[in-house]
């Protein structure tokens, strides 16, 4: 019988980022590469530099070198929510890392979590709010 092989987990910290339906698993490994990685794509080679701005917004304000490998895994929701996603779970990660940044990234709100949701389709109505169209006659 052969007994299937697991993965050994790489020991690190690790956060969750959550915006709308989209969610970030965050991980730091330790060690001397200095990079981000989002669903196996190079910060620096991604595609869209407006999101991945937006992913780098943590690291750049507390303007230290972390001294390490964050990779994510993000998946749900569209391509700018992961973004958010991926900055909340980063700015996480930080605060686990050194409590001293919270007053940094408290005061940009990249520790708060953005609530907003879609609201759902109500029964009767095309949407959640948009009633079909009346007729006089």
């Amino acid at each position: 019988m052969v007994v299937p092989t697991r993965k050994k987990r790489k020991s690190g910290i690790s956060a969750v980022g959550r915006r709308k339906t989209a969610t970030a698993r965050v991980r730091f490994i330790a060690g001397n590469a200095e990079e981000v990685i989002v669903n196996e794509i190079e910060l620096s080679k991604f595609p869209d530099q407006h999101l991945a701005d937006v992913m780098r917004e943590p690291l750049k304000l507390i303007s230290q070198t972390i001294g390490g490998q964050i990779t994510v895994k993000v998946t749900g929701g569209g391509a700018h929510a992961q973004a958010e996603a991926v900055r909340h779970g980063i700015a996480r990660l930080l605060l686990s890392m050194n409590a001293d940044w919270r007053t940094l990234l408290k005061a940009k709100g990249y520790l708060t979590r953005d609530s907003r949701m879609k609201e759902r389709k109500k029964p009767g109505l095309k949407r959640a709010r948009r009633a079909p169209q009346w007729s006089k006659r």
